[in-house]
């Protein structure tokens, strides 16, 4: 299942934005239903049909008989047209009455004030239902725009054969382990220890990288916080990887697919990954699966671990919001999350529901599946959304990760690399 970040392309957001302010009404939207005279609400989901179907229409029926007065529409979304829908539909005033997002995305309209802030509206003791580090994900200048749903977190799943082969007794803990991993996998065996991309339109474990190992990315101001002793030892850590090839030559052209491909073909010793992986693994690549066991994701002096959120916002235009939050607040209550997260092999962003013994115990034939779910939950008390939910921020993993790779390819110093992405970004317009 895929449940990765994903980003949009946001040059038309300001003309947007400027026609949802100067439209008036809610011609198309929700509301009455035309005979029932039933609140009626809208609910986007972002590509879980048809493999949940039969779960969510079990939820909204349970739903509607707790709540007569209410009707919930269920809409779900592909992947690749969700951005463009939501922004359309908000800047049209024709939103949905809950939608299904991630906070990096839903914070870029949050900033413009598209969601309805919570803060006020969700009692003390139903946000304290919520992983506290979970619940900071949907909150931008100090204002929640949204309430967590379903979580995955990496974890680093290895090859004990190929550990076996190079004298490697346990997987790193950390990343300055990693790099001394990497040197005796290679020098024993040939092959890479991991894969990681540093193209900037993918995968943002690099970026992470910096907040794992000590560096503040942006100042309170929103202001380049990188440059700096630790920034640039981060820079000079992902440079001197590359230039002893100890990191794959495609790190500067593939994406996170490539990590999964080499891993599969027995080409690396680490993917760095959802534990969801493994039944791909299994599938495409058994016998590499047979010799697969995961642990902890590798992170810094930190200790810090990322986690992937989704979460609920709900549109400020919406006629029903205290019918939108009542519905968004059962979708992710204890039981239903739970529900969920055993049925997708994600995990529950309430603290009850994570404390059920389906992840805090694995059975005696455990699978590694099982195995993987039980590292990937034991997590969450270090788990935090590592890269700030800013506007622009993935203009910010653009910068670094090209002045990366220009340090890489020795065209550039570190120092420069480092200098030329905190100016750019301090002077982006």
């Amino acid at each position: 299942m895929k449940i990765w970040k994903r980003f949009g392309i946001f040059a038309l957001l300001g003309l947007l934005m400027s026609w949802m302010i100067s439209c008036g009404g809610n011609p198309s939207g929700s509301g009455q239903g035309p005979t029932s005279g039933k609140q009626e609400i809208e609910f986007w989901t972002m590509q879980l049909q048809p493999q949940f179907t039969d779960y969510f229409q079990t939820l909204i029926a349970t739903f509607e008989k707790q709540n007569p007065e209410v009707k919930v529409r269920w809409l779900d979304v592909p992947w690749a047209a969700m951005e463009s829908k939501i922004l359309t539909s908000v800047a049209a005033n024709t939103a949905p009455d809950v939608v299904n997002l991630n906070p990096g995305f839903a914070s870029e309209l949050a900033a413009r004030n598209a969601w309805l802030t919570l803060d006020e509206k969700v009692s003390p003791a139903e946000k304290q239902a919520y992983l506290p580090n979970i619940w900071k994900a949907s909150t931008i200048g100090g204002k929640t725009f949204g309430l967590p749903w379903y979580l995955t977190a990496r974890v680093a799943i290895y090859n004990r054969e190929l550990f076996k082969q190079a004298g490697v007794n346990q997987p790193p803990a950390t990343y300055r382990e990693l790099a001394q991993v990497a040197k005796q996998i290679k020098d024993k065996t040939g092959k890479y220890a991991f894969f990681a991309t540093v193209v900037p339109e993918d995968s943002g474990e690099v970026l992470e990288s910096f907040v794992q190992m000590g560096v503040d990315l942006l100042d309170p101001n929103g202001k380049a916080a990188f440059n700096t002793p630790k920034g640039k030892a981060v820079f000079q850590y992902w440079t001197d990887l590359y230039k002893t090839g100890l990191l794959p030559r495609e790190a500067l052209t593939q994406g996170h697919r490539q990590a999964i491909e080499l891993y599969q073909a027995g080409e690396t010793a680490i993917l760095a990954s959802g534990p969801e992986f493994l039944n791909s693994i299994a599938k495409n690549a058994p016998t590499i699966a047979q010799v697969s066991t995961s642990a902890p994701q590798i992170t810094g002096e930190t200790g810090k671990k990322n986690v992937a959120v989704m979460n609920l916002v709900i549109p400020k235009s919406t006629k029903h919001p205290d019918a939108a939050l009542k519905f968004a607040l059962f979708v992710t209550n204890n039981e239903n999350q739970l529900t969920f997260a055993k049925a997708a092999n994600v995990l529950p962003s309430t603290v009850k529901a994570l404390q059920d013994s389906y992840f805090t115990k694995q059975p005696a034939n455990a699978s590694p599946v099982d195995q993987a779910r039980a590292v990937s939950a034991s997590q969450m008390k270090n788990a935090e959304v590592l890269v700030p939910a800013v506007k622009d921020i993935k203009l910010l993993q653009k910068l670094i990760y090209t002045n990366l790779q220009a340090a890489m390819l020795d065209q550039k110093t570190v120092d420069q690399a480092i200098t030329d992405a905190a100016q750019a970004w301090d002077q982006r317009s």
